[in-house]
């Protein structure tokens, strides 16, 4: 079944990051860092199944002089030479889930149609790598890995920070949006350029950006459990890290199943206490006009014969006029202990204003 997902992460020195380490793992390529000197070697991965660097469209021209960034070693030390401080961005990453439902050639053209939508938004160069899955892992599991820089890209080289990674006074003063809106904004771009391809497709699976609860949908969300931790159970270890993981998931899904339960219990017990609030009232009226008979007063069996009968008395009470009233209020008025009240609203008949219905 398709699933959502979009995960927007930034390549960082302050983690142990670098541009280059990324572009090579994720490409299984061999990148030498210029700044640093180390070499990282990936060369002997065998699950990239696609690779390439995407462009803005305004470059998709011969003439562009845009080859220096069509070079993965070349664009990726550029990213870190652009870059002075211990704590920079160098790079951002997308992670997609791409539809085991698509074939092969309709999963590379979805990825590419995101990346390009990417690079002609912020004006930077898109690292496309597409994964098939783990032998160990989910068989489904066709992901896409997008790294993207930070800095719009020209044919001199790269230039100021953009979109996501534009700082947020100048984004403010240039009238853009947050970038947390950026990212919404993003995820519903993915879901709906993914379920354009699972329709083309003849599909009828479709995936949904939105929480559970924007959905309407009542569940707990399922867990997310590490790669590492299901390969280590499906070599016959155990896994501490799944174990606590499906605990906490199970510990969440039984407290949503007590919660419904008293919500339903409370709403049934309001049921009953508003029901025989209305039979107490009932008798209590028909006791004023005749309290020999008060005690002989039979129950209600429906909500129909209820509101029939409050409907009787409250006309019967505005029959005998209003001197209770009068007296009642002046009762009310000299009453020093009486806490000062503002003056009641005019209701209508009784068991009519009010839903007793459920």
């Amino acid at each position: 079944m398709a699933i959502f997902r979009l995960q927007i992460n930034p390549v960082t020195r302050s983690t142990g990051r670098s541009a280059t380490s990324a572009a090579a793992y994720r490409a299984g390529e061999q990148i030498r860092d210029e700044r640093t000197g180390t070499l990282y070697d990936h060369s002997r991965r065998q699950d990239v199944l696609h690779k390439e660097i995407i462009l803005p469209s305004k470059f998709d021209r011969p003439d562009a002089g845009m080859e220096w960034a069509r070079n993965r070693s070349n664009l990726w030390n550029a990213a870190e030479k652009a870059e002075a401080k211990s704590d920079s961005r160098v790079a951002r990453e997308y992670q997609l889930a791409l539809p085991p439902e698509l074939s092969a050639e309709q999963r590379v053209v979805l990825a590419r149609a995101f990346s390009k939508e990417i690079a002609d938004r912020y004006k930077v160069a898109v690292d496309l790598a597409i994964h098939e899955p783990r032998p160990q892992g989910d068989p489904r599991n066709f992901h896409a890995h997008l790294l993207a820089t930070t800095r719009e890209v020209t044919p001199e080289g790269l230039g100021p920070k953009t979109g996501i990674d534009m700082n947020g006074g100048v984004r403010s003063e240039l009238g853009l949006p947050p970038s947390r809106q950026e990212f919404t904004t993003l995820r519903a771009r993915w879901a709906e350029l993914t379920n354009m391809a699972l329709r083309e497709a003849g599909i009828e699976a479709r995936v949904d950006h939105r929480s559970l609860q924007a959905q309407g949908i009542d569940r707990e969300p399922m867990p997310h459990i590490p790669i590492a931790a299901i390969a280590m159970e499906r070599r016959g270890g155990r896994s501490e890290v799944a174990e606590r993981i499906r605990e906490g998931y199970r510990a969440r899904v039984a407290a949503r199943e007590v919660a419904k339960v008293a919500e339903r219990g409370t709403g049934s017990d309001m049921d009953a206490r508003r029901q025989q609030a209305v039979q107490n009232w009932l008798k209590h009226r028909a006791s004023l006009r005749h309290p020999q008979q008060g005690n002989e007063i039979s129950r209600p069996h429906s909500m129909e014969e209820i509101r029939r009968r409050a409907v009787e008395a409250w006309r019967s009470l505005q029959a005998r006029g209003s001197e209770s009233q009068h007296s009642g209020a002046s009762h009310r008025a000299n009453d020093p202990g009486r806490e000062p009240q503002q003056a009641e609203p005019e209701r209508g008949a009784p068991g009519l204003a009010d839903d007793f219905s459920g």
